[in-house]
């Protein structure tokens, strides 16, 4: 049989490194060039308001070259210290041409995550240059005092691996105005880390925990929870993994393949997150992502978790431990979370507790199906199956100065996925087709009014077909293809009528083939092609449309505003075209 498992570790651990009240959104990518094979994607930027912004410089032109954090002072922009309509975080990277890994990296402030993502791998001819944003509107509270914070991007430069890393990162923020409103943000922001500057936690196995006990205000009215899960190591590639039974006969990584976070309070499930795909610039074939990433590589998105059925246990005055863990952890996850609390201006004191949770008892053990065989020349082929769905409701009450709030999250979560293996002495082939899903609604009932709600659905498509044959001489090639979706939809409701919504739908498909001699060294490669296509729209007319493809690791096209009304991008500063997480009833409210 082919050892198809030693090639693909062998690749990635040896380094085969090769209002529409004014704005346009703002592109991600400023002016793509045909033919230039530096990194470009489809993806839109954080729409601005108008007028100017206010800019504070965390860091300028900084070099990483080893493990060490990069710190960084922080102090609010002078003379323009809010209230602020939106704040934004912009970096920009790049890495010198030569050979290095994708490296992780992360911005943090006082504790709290700013930024989490990886970044692209260089090669010989190419020192790639990105630039990422994140909407930290939300974390405003956090950026009115000053604070330390550090830039952590792992990287190693010696004579072998020869890339250097340089980065560069602002905060601009964007003051209210008469015209302008100003955010209705968050009161408190808490990091769930230890490290009082910030860093991740590492989750090697289920058991394994990031968690913080808090004292909080007692006044809590509403509680979000921002989730990061970024699978590292031996969990790098935990979509193809197969069940411990199977591993063997498949020469696959064990442990089972469904990975969900998981979140409780004083020991208590409150809420699920379901773990993105995300496959890094480096990984089952470099050539994959040049010059286009996958979904959200150089910039993930968090998941966040509405907590507020548990807004008046939280308020009772006593610490409460907010907690984090990833099921199916097999060495390891690097994770992080944030808790933003929504406070009530009219009284010092919320009261309340949780009167149903139907999450409890529900542990996250998926089904598992197989009609894996081998026959006695050793070939094997069939399906491994692994599904989980679950429902459940969590509802609590909270009296607060508008009165006994009911707070309800009713969410279906599912995850199904298959995985397909033809194994014989020429061929070692695996195809995997995975769909992790999430529905939610939140309700808000005062008495038997159903004041507000809240509808989110997040689905993640995903598609790998990895294929390598084996010729007579001891070669062998390696074909790639990968799809990643990404899918949101968004719905706003005030007393029964909906007020917003909008959809996203971004998808990058790539595919490359590896050639390689009998010593497994690489020699070639051949047939790149990927395609990204992001689509966003709302009902306050916004509309963004992005397409790209590329081939031999050059752009060859691209279109922007294509079926857009008057072909052309044009969304509300107001929105999230990126997908970013906002609580807020309205955009901008």
């Amino acid at each position: 049989m082919v050892p198809k498992g030693w090639f693909r570790r062998r690749l990635v651990l040896t380094g085969v490194l090769l209002a529409l009240a004014g704005g346009l959104v703002a592109q991600a990518s400023a002016d793509p060039v045909i033919g230039s094979s530096n990194v470009v994607v489809a993806d839109p930027g954080v729409p601005r308001p108008p007028g100017p912004p206010c800019q504070v410089v965390l860091f300028t032109d900084v070099t990483f070259t080893d493990f060490n954090a990069r710190p960084y002072s922080y102090a609010p922009p002078g003379g323009c210290g809010g209230p602020w309509a939106k704040v934004v975080l912009e970096a920009d990277f790049s890495v010198t041409a030569g050979r290095q890994y994708d490296r992780t990296a992360t911005l943090w402030l006082g504790g709290v995550n700013l930024y989490f993502g990886t970044t692209q791998e260089p090669s010989a001819a190419v020192a790639p240059s990105w630039h990422v944003e994140r909407d930290l509107t939300d974390y405003a509270t956090l950026l009115r005092r000053a604070g330390q914070g550090q830039a952590i991007i792992g990287n190693v430069v010696n004579s072998t691996y020869t890339g250097v890393i340089h980065g560069t990162a602002r905060l601009l923020f964007y003051p209210a105005s008469a015209q302008v409103r100003a955010a209705d943000v968050p009161d408190a922001v808490y990091p769930l880390g230890s490290d009082p500057v910030g860093s991740t936690t590492t989750l090697n196995s289920p058991t394994d925990t990031l968690a913080r006990t808090l004292s909080l205000p007692r006044n809590v009215e509403r509680a979000y929870l921002d989730v990061f899960t970024q699978s590292q190591s031996g969990d790098e590639f935990w979509y193809t993994c197969v069940p411990n039974a199977y591993a063997a006969q498949v020469q696959e990584c064990g442990g089972g393949n469904f990975r969900e976070a998981e979140i409780s309070i004083d020991g208590q499930p409150a809420g699920v997150a379901p773990v993105y795909p995300w496959i890094y610039t480096g990984g089952i074939d470099p050539y994959l992502w040049r010059p286009t990433p996958g979904v959200q590589t150089l910039d993930f998105m968090p998941y966040r978790v509405d907590l507020t059925p548990f807004a008046g246990q939280l308020s009772d005055g006593n610490p409460h431990e907010v907690a984090l863990q990833v099921a199916g952890a097999n060495g390891y996850f690097s994770a992080t979370a944030t808790l933003l609390v929504y406070r009530d201006a009219h009284t010092k004191q919320v009261s309340g507790r949780i009167t149903r949770n139907t999450l409890a008892g529900q542990a996250p053990t998926p089904r598992i199906g197989s009609t894996l065989a081998t026959d006695s020349s050793g070939n094997t082929s069939g399906d491994i199956t692994t599904r989980l769905n679950r429902h459940f409701v969590i509802e609590g009450y909270a009296t607060t100065s508008h009165g006994r709030i009911t707070s309800t999250v009713t969410q279906d979560v599912g995850f199904d996925d298959r995985q397909r293996f033809t194994i014989n002495s020429s061929t070692y082939r695996q195809q995997t087709w995975q769909y992790a899903w999430s529905d939610s609604v939140s309700q808000s009932h005062v008495g038997n009014l159903l004041t507000v709600e809240r509808r989110e659905r997040f689905s993640y498509p995903f598609a790998l077909d990895y294929n390598q044959l084996l010729a007579s001489d001891g070669s062998s090639s390696s074909g790639s293809t990968v799809h990643q979706g990404y899918r949101q939809h968004d719905e706003r409701r005030l007393l029964g009528m909906t007020v917003y919504a909008a959809d996203i739908d971004n998808r990058v498909d790539s595919a490359d083939t590896l050639a390689l001699d009998a010593s497994g060294a690489v020699t070639g490669h051949s047939g790149q092609q990927s395609a990204q296509d992001f689509a966003f729209r709302d009902s306050l007319g916004g509309c963004y449309r992005a397409s790209l493809t590329t081939q031999a690791g050059a752009l060859t096209s691209d279109s922007n505003g294509q079926g857009c009304p008057g072909q052309r991008n044009r969304v509300s500063w107001l929105a999230h075209p990126d997908g970013s997480p906002d609580s807020s009833l309205l955009p901008g409210h």
